[in-house]
């Protein structure tokens, strides 16, 4: 049958429905208890001589003669519905055969028993309809050729796939225990602005908006960072945000230009310190969310039971490249090895943008087990702080685990003049075309003369996290309603 007769039917019912009930969509709802808990607890309120009200969404009806037998699901837990002719009475009978359809939401009143296969069940009583769909629930989601198609209609995908609801029941616990580790260890979670004067606090390219009744332009943030920092600066010693962050950039299986992240901050901390904290952090969130120490990822299994690795940024290039002295190496010969990887040079681009290219489209995906890399060119990491031994290099870290960046640390430039200095390089590197050089924030700088404790600053991709820990394989199967582009019509 053709979609369009199935609606007109089913708007038919609805009509009769409303006859029957005044309203297909009721506001008052007797609902006592979630189906979970009945489940779980099905003895203890199988006794209950008074009638328990239920309700959720029909999910099948099957039966014959005078007995009909319909799943239904609330979200938490589902149970069968057991309506009789004898019970129920010849007229609801008949309504609820003719009225009710698969994808409807319905209350029932009865008591619970178990069939004679055992089958947990309500003998309904009394019904009611509480909301009439109008278009039928798809029979075969997983058989869908059209893999966009779940992102588009990503409710449909939730309520037939269980593989996905499970990703984002799991990706709501890990935000939980993100929050517990971080709130147990004394940070305060606070909220900073999305539409910022400026973009700053990463190296990207922002989506850009405008303020009719101040007249100015805004950018939507593509980091929180400059501004937690401003937040040291008022003696606030630990502080994190979990939020949105958009970046006007390419869409691919690890990217969506709106993302979440968390960052935190502690003051008087130092890098080598804070990246145990991560280790501890991300290893206590596996056990909690998991019950193990072994995930698979991409058929990898990848172990949190040792000690993470780490390697310097110079040394994975010789490894994961063969680029030898790395350091060193000429430009000409970097861009030959570029070359040699498919990947393109522009003339603005900087040695430094050079080898980070090659890192992240070479030799990142090689990086399996749970690794630190260290010691990155200053370029690369404009607020980070200059290690002691060596003013060419800063201390930073990033955790790379099955080949994704996890999480981003470093320790916190903190000389207000030394900032103004990296803004205004970072300004020349802007007149010749990297849109993703940092923007130089005033502001920012006169905070920082005002007096910032040394502070370690961490960020963390949210979802690329939740992807690597549900063995997903493109951010869109982590993000509820990822950006798509235009369906043609």
């Amino acid at each position: 049958m053709a979609f369009e007769e199935i609606r007109e039917i089913r708007i038919k019912k609805l009509q009769e429905s409303e006859k029957k009930f005044g309203t297909a969509f009721p506001a008052d709802v007797s609902l006592e208890m979630p189906l979970k808990e009945v489940v779980d607890n099905f003895t203890k309120f199988s006794r209950r001589r008074k009638p328990l009200v239920l309700c959720g969404r029909v999910m099948a009806v099957r039966g014959h003669g005078g007995v009909l037998f319909c799943d239904f699901n609330d979200g938490t837990s589902g149970l069968q519905a057991c309506l009789k002719k004898d019970i129920l009475g010849n007229e609801e009978f008949v309504h609820f055969q003719n009225l009710v359809d698969v994808g409807d939401f319905v209350e029932f009143e009865g008591t619970l028993f178990k069939t004679k296969k055992k089958e947990k069940s309500i003998k309904v009583v009394s019904w009611r309809m509480l909301s009439k769909s109008l278009r039928p629930l798809p029979e075969k989601w997983h058989g869908l050729l059209d893999v966009e198609e779940r992102f588009r209609k990503r409710y449909l995908d939730l309520l037939m796939n269980k593989d996905a609801r499970s990703v984002f029941e799991t990706r709501s616990k890990i935000i939980t225990e993100l929050r517990n580790f971080l709130n147990g260890s004394a940070f305060a979670e606070v909220e900073t602005l999305m539409l910022q004067p400026l973009a700053g606090g990463a190296l990207a390219e922002p989506f850009k908006t405008h303020h009719n009744a101040l007249d100015i332009d805004l950018f939507l943030r593509i980091a929180p960072e400059l501004y937690l920092k401003r937040l040291l600066v008022a003696d606030f010693p630990k502080v994190y945000e979990i939020g949105r962050m958009f970046r006007n950039e390419g869409i691919d299986a690890t990217h969506n230009p709106e993302f979440t992240m968390l960052e935190f901050y502690e003051a008087y901390q130092n890098v080598d310190k804070m990246r145990d904290f991560v280790e501890r952090m991300i290893k206590v969130l596996v056990k909690k969310v998991f019950g193990k120490q072994v995930v698979k990822y991409e058929g990898n299994s990848i172990s949190f039971s040792k000690k993470f690795s780490v390697i310097s940024f110079y040394d994975v290039l010789k490894r994961h490249a063969l680029i030898n002295d790395a350091q060193n190496v000429s430009r000409e010969d970097l861009e030959l090895k570029a070359g040699q990887f498919g990947i393109e040079v522009a003339s603005a681009d900087s040695e430094d943008k050079i080898r980070d290219n090659i890192f992240k489209k070479v030799c990142r995906a090689k990086i399996i087990q749970p690794t630190f890399v260290v010691d990155y060119p200053v370029e690369l990491s404009p607020l980070a702080k200059k290690k002691k031994d060596n003013p060419n290099l800063v201390e930073r870290f990033q955790l790379i685990m099955g080949g994704l960046e996890m999480v981003n640390g470093y320790s916190e430039l903190n000389d207000p003049l030394e900032q103004k200095a990296r803004f205004e390089k970072h300004q020349d590197l802007r007149q010749k075309g990297d849109k993703e050089a940092a923007e130089y924030d005033k502001d920012f700088v006169d905070a920082m003369e005002y007096g910032m404790p040394p502070a370690v600053g961490v960020g963390m991709g949210v979802d690329r996290l939740v992807m690597f820990l549900t063995d997903a394989h493109n951010i869109k199967e982590v993000i509820l309603f990822p950006t798509m582009r235009p369906k043609e019509e």
